[in-house]
């Protein structure tokens, strides 16, 4: 049997007689590096480049008696469909294994419909270029949490099958039992009731609009688990009369849904500034500011969020990274205004 590490070339497993009736994707993702998912294990099957006693068999779900032969040749990783393109990226870390950046707010991070260049992928693409060893079989990133567009801050990366692997554990977990950290920095309208909180309200697809999130039933059946801590950071006046109307706020995620932040502020009735989808219906606020303030929240598009800080642990060498990322400009002008 091969115990070859390398994530492409020939390798062969003789099945052991205690394997009659396993599954063949089982088995094989049992006896690969334990980077590589039986996801890929089974596009490897299906894709017909593994043989089974020298026949091709292309069945994952094919069961095994004991005694077979089972040889494969992985192939080289193919290149990425998304074009690399030259864009600055602000690095805070890089090895070979992974690399954090500083995503600036405007930036998509993944090609789709409407935004197929320009993106973190791109931009990654061409400034790694050969140093991504091959994700599910292509030369891309791994991308393993994400960053809505219009969110400023702190991303990590993968660049091999491994770090992808052992990174997306970390943040499945959520930090709850591993030592993943996520911390965030909101600008929101008014006064939260408490210094301290936790909002605890499961998120699904809005009934209003399927591209917007929303607190739904639990029994809903898309309804997943989302909890937000927060921590008031300082509160801020924007009328010169010494009396708070909106708050920075530090928020910590225990999950990882999508606009989690944004929707769970908007629910408690403290919408992001800026946020054109979950808090427009506080865009009127502005006009009760003082001039400096009001004219630079209604020239502020975007939510005023930004990923401050990220830790985790490499998952390659064990080493504890912690990285920290100070406010873009913009959202400290626009802090400084309710001055």
């Amino acid at each position: 049997m091969s115990d070859n590490p390398e994530t492409h070339g020939k390798k062969a497993f003789s099945v052991d007689e205690g394997a009659n009736g396993m599954r063949f994707d089982v088995f094989l993702t049992e006896k690969m590096p334990s980077h590589i998912s039986r996801t890929r294990v089974k596009q490897l099957i299906e894709g017909g480049i593994v043989t089974l006693d020298g026949k091709t068999c292309s069945s994952a779900k094919t069961k095994l008696k004991g005694g077979e032969l089972i040889e494969l040749v992985i192939p080289e990783p193919e290149d990425a469909t998304p074009l690399p393109e030259n864009i600055p990226l602000e690095i805070l870390f890089e090895d070979d294994h992974l690399i954090v950046i500083n995503k600036p707010a405007g930036m998509v991070v993944h090609p789709a419909a409407g935004n197929w260049t320009g993106t973190l992928v791109n931009a990654l693409l061409h400034h790694c270029g050969e140093g991504f060893k091959g994700i599910g079989g292509v030369k891309r990133p791994g991308i393993v949490h994400r960053l809505d567009k219009e969110t400023s801050g702190i991303m990590v990366v993968a660049k091999t099958e491994e770090a992808l692997s052992g990174l997306a554990a970390q943040f499945a977990d959520h930090g709850r039992t591993g030592p993943l950290e996520r911390a965030y920095l909101a600008l929101v309208w008014g006064v939260l009731p408490h210094n301290k909180g936790t909002i605890d309200a499961p998120l699904g697809r809005s009934s209003n609009n399927r591209l917007k999130r929303a607190v739904v039933n639990i029994t809903q059946q898309d309804a997943r688990e989302a909890i937000t801590h927060y921590n008031v950071v300082r509160h801020l006046d924007g009328k010169g009369e010494g009396q708070a109307n909106a708050s920075l706020v530090e928020c910590i995620l225990e999950t990882g849904r999508t606009h989690q932040i944004r929707v769970h502020m908007a629910h408690i009735g403290h919408p992001l500034i800026g946020d054109q989808e979950y808090g427009k219906h506080f865009e009127t606020k502005a006009n009760a500011l003082d001039e400096r303030a009001s004219s630079a929240v209604k020239a502020f598009l975007r939510q005023a969020l930004h990923a401050a800080l990220l830790g985790f642990e490499h998952p390659v060498t064990g080493e504890h990274c912690r990285f920290e990322a100070p406010m873009p400009e913009d959202f400290e002008k626009l802090i400084e205004s309710f001055a």
